[in-house]
């Protein structure tokens, strides 16, 4: 083997490694380019533009099918969901932003204002009073046809009727401090004195000539705090309060609604729930204050509860939410949004390495088929 044989085999080497890579650098780079086609008068130059350029549209409705029935599938987010470890982290950030909610000094007044809600005041009351009425509604549709002894518990029952013999020494005693006080003695004064006056002068002459200088009046007040003090009388005024508390406890729902009326039964409702729920003074406290009795359970108990069920219900409810979101139209719409040049820029990003070793290994087969061919004719020569 002469000089000039090693010479053209080494050139068929070298010539077979330059077509071969530069042919597959030219193909890697037509799947990208030219960007747009290119027209010689009306006839557009075959292979233009690249093949990505050119199938974009196919290329974005592929995608969004592969990340939907392939990556970001209802069952691959919710094995996640429900991963254990992911679950301790969502807890441990619930409970970090808890903290933090429950540590701030504003007011529940201030957070409203910050949320949109500049009279936060009257929007709780507002929906409060709602919510009241519907409440008070349902419960009456409910036991509209039913007697209030059978809506109220036992252990209520017994205890409203253990007060009534407070009741009754409570009226007693007020009955008698009223009449044993100035006041209650005019009171009895002008009733005797009615009495007379309706019954004629003769009679007034008459008890005036029995009694003579004892004053009418001093007897009366004299027997009726007697009679007021006497144990029979607040037997009697008990016995009577129960007799009356048993026939209430007997009307229905719809009597006690007739006899009061629907407005006026809801309008004290209102107005108790309202003095024993003071809006104002709540919305005034800063809410490190109002949840510190609360704080180590909300934290401790409730956050973890509260997170447990997000992820459940989530989980449950993905394939619909999924569903919903249109995520194939969503890849879809971003890839086409995508100029070519960031496209490119992409692919290039991620397979960089992998398209040089493309164009490496086609220098490489280009120089052993010119490797290949010098020995071929070597042979035959």
């Amino acid at each position: 083997m002469n000089m000039n044989t090693v010479l053209i085999i080494v050139l068929m080497v070298v010539i077979g490694a330059i077509i071969g890579g530069f042919t597959n650098s030219i193909a890697i780079k037509m799947l990208f380019r030219p960007y747009k086609p290119i027209y010689i008068g009306s006839w557009r130059v075959p292979f233009t533009p690249g093949l990505i350029p050119k199938r974009r549209d196919e290329l974005a409705t592929q995608l969004g099918v592969m990340v939907v029935e392939h990556l970001l599938t209802p069952e691959s987010i919710q094995k996640k969901f429900m991963n254990e470890s992911f679950q301790q982290e969502m807890t441990k950030l619930a409970q970090k932003e808890l903290e933090q909610l429950l540590s701030r000094e504003e007011n529940l007044d201030e957070l409203f204002s910050k949320l949109g809600y500049e009279n936060g005041q009257e929007w709780i009351e507002e929906n409060f009073e709602r919510f009241l009425e519907n409440k008070y509604d349902q419960l009456m549709e409910k036991y509209r046809e039913v007697p209030i002894k059978s809506i109220l518990s036992e252990e209520l029952l017994e205890k409203m009727n253990s007060k009534i013999p407070q009741i009754s020494h409570y009226i007693l005693q007020k009955g008698v401090e009223y009449f044993s006080s100035v006041e209650g003695e005019l009171r009895i004064e002008r009733m005797v004195d009615d009495f007379v006056k309706g019954r004629g002068g003769m009679l007034g002459n008459m008890m005036q000539m029995f009694l003579g200088n004892v004053s009418l009046t001093g007897i009366i007040q004299k027997e009726l705090l007697k009679f007021l003090n006497n144990e029979g009388t607040e037997e009697l005024v008990t016995t009577l309060l129960r007799k009356e508390w048993d026939k209430v406890l007997e009307w229905q729902a719809e009597t006690i609604e007739e006899q009061f009326g629907r407005e006026q039964l809801l309008n004290t409702i209102k107005r108790t729930v309202k003095k024993v729920i003071r809006v104002d003074r709540i919305l005034a406290t800063p809410i490190a204050v109002l949840a510190e009795p609360y704080r180590d359970k909300i934290i401790d108990n409730i956050a973890p509860q509260a997170v447990l069920m997000l992820g459940n219900w989530l989980s449950n409810k993905m394939e619909e939410m999924m569903e919903r979101l249109h995520l194939a139209d969503v890849v879809r719409e971003q890839v086409e949004s995508f100029s070519v040049e960031r496209l490119e820029e992409m692919v290039l990003l991620i397979t960089r390495r992998e398209l040089k070793m493309i164009t490496y290994l086609g220098a490489l087969l280009g120089g052993a088929i010119g490797l290949l061919q010098g020995i071929i004719v070597l042979v035959i020569g």
